[in-house]
């Protein structure tokens, strides 16, 4: 799948006035739609090479990291080998801030711990062992009571790192590749950077000279922002999340990933955080991703679900100038989905011409709440509502809602004498055929 000759013309424009306006080496940014990469889009070069980046050139993508650890953790949990509601101090015993709080604040960022772990600045220097940085925390990295307040923290995935390598005795990177990278294909997202890659920069801002930035191997504080990955292999986890393979992920799973833990703009409610996940409002849509930073490089990831379209972009300076690299991918996506929208599948006649004993009219408290079939769900379309309600079969007479307001919710049909249906009851309300 391709986009439309002015969509793509559109992110090219925005590419390139990224890269001239922010003042990096270089700028790329790529289109993902239904799986596949639809667009991409480069501007400037490596100076140290003076090769244009292509899909296959890696960036750090710093902390986009953090999606992948969560992800792995959603997965333990799944498997029944840990609890979101786990304290800490359960899976590393003897940790100063263990008895406080609990995996689902530590992925939500609303924990109360700190930012960066103790030592020097971590993203520019080679890290310790995982036993090393657990024994340099202490109890007054918390700067908040949990749950008080949205405070973001590197730590904290740090932390969620040794967990996962305390649960599974397997080290993170290795995990990664087991569960992960693997069977998602992403052969080009390693620990370490492997040519071809782009050498990144901190660009002077009066002068406009470079210096290039060390590439450190952060160790323990992997988790929280270690990995290389190009474009290609990016797009793959962005139709990932998008739609993510059930045999890697439940599909269940990732939308709860994505329901707010926190509000972290108080102010204009246009962003948030779930499980692992960043969330963004722009105008009517909400966009899930994640941003990422190490000295000399900028990365970002959006995906809209709905539509299973998604943008990213790379930048190999460590700012943009007068530019934030989320609003501009925020306006990337926002462009696309406004010039290029998705088609909507294409309606097929049912094979079977029978109409369904409950489909059409029925009414609550004088509201009309139609009724059709798709496959073999019930969708109930109600006139004041804007999302419908989708039920599953579950029995004789009972669906189980999985969409809309009644989400969770279990339908029973209530039969009259002669077996035809005469009520539909929903969580006790109660829906008739007549107003």
């Amino acid at each position: 799948m391709t986009l439309s000759a002015h969509a793509a013309l559109g992110v090219n424009d925005l590419v390139a006035r990224a890269q001239a306006h922010g003042k990096a080496p270089a700028v790329v940014a790529a289109v993902v739609r239904n799986g596949t990469m639809a667009h991409f889009a480069s501007a400037g070069r490596d100076p140290a090479t003076s090769v244009t980046p292509t899909p296959d050139t890696q960036f750090r993508i710093g902390s986009i990291t953090k999606t992948m650890t969560a992800v792995m953790l959603m997965q333990l949990r799944d498997e029944g080998l840990l609890a979101l509601d786990d304290l800490l101090y359960r899976h590393l015993p003897g940790t100063p801030v263990g008895s406080a709080i609990n995996l689902r604040q530590l992925l939500g960022h609303v924990s109360g711990l700190q930012r960066e772990p103790d030592g020097p600045w971590w993203e520019r220097a080679e890290g310790t062992d995982l036993e090393t940085f657990l024994n340099a925390l202490t109890p007054d990295k918390m700067a908040y009571p949990p749950h008080r307040a949205y405070h973001y923290s590197n730590l904290a995935y740090g932390l969620l790192g040794a967990v996962l390598n305390k649960v599974t005795g397997t080290d993170w990177t290795d995990l990664l590749s087991k569960r992960l990278l693997g069977p998602l294909g992403m052969r080009r997202t390693t620990h370490l950077e492997a040519e071809p890659f782009a050498r990144g920069y901190v660009v002077h801002p009066w002068y406009g000279t470079l210096n290039e930035e060390p590439r450190p191997d952060t160790k323990a504080m992997a988790p929280a922002g270690q990995l290389w990955s190009t474009a290609e292999d990016l797009a793959k986890w962005a139709a990932f999340l998008a739609d993510p393979d059930p045999a890697v992920l439940k599909p269940e799973t990732l939308t709860e990933m994505c329901a707010p833990v926190v509000i972290s703009d108080l102010d204009a409610w246009t962003s948030g955080h779930g499980l692992g996940l960043e969330l963004i409002r722009s105008g009517e849509r909400i966009y899930i991703g994640h941003g990422g930073s190490m000295p000399g490089y900028l990365a970002h990831v959006l995906v809209h679900r709905p539509s299973r379209t998604a943008t990213l972009m790379f930048a190999s300076a460590y700012t943009l100038h007068d530019e934030r690299i989320t609003d501009l991918n925020t306006e990337l996506l926002s462009m696309v989905l406004d010039l290029d929208p998705p088609a909507p599948p294409a309606w097929t006649p049912p094979t079977d011409r029978s109409p369904h004993e409950l489909a059409g009219s029925w009414w609550w408290m004088g509201r009309e709440v139609v009724v059709h079939t798709d496959g073999d769900e019930l969708v109930f379309v109600p006139r004041i509502a804007a999302t419908p309600w989708r039920f599953a079969q579950e029995g004789a007479d009972v669906w189980r809602c999985h969409t809309g307001a009644n989400d969770g919710e279990v339908l029973r049909v209530r039969r009259a004498p002669d077996g035809t249906p005469s009520e539909l009851d929903i969580a006790t309300f109660i829906h008739t055929r007549t107003p």
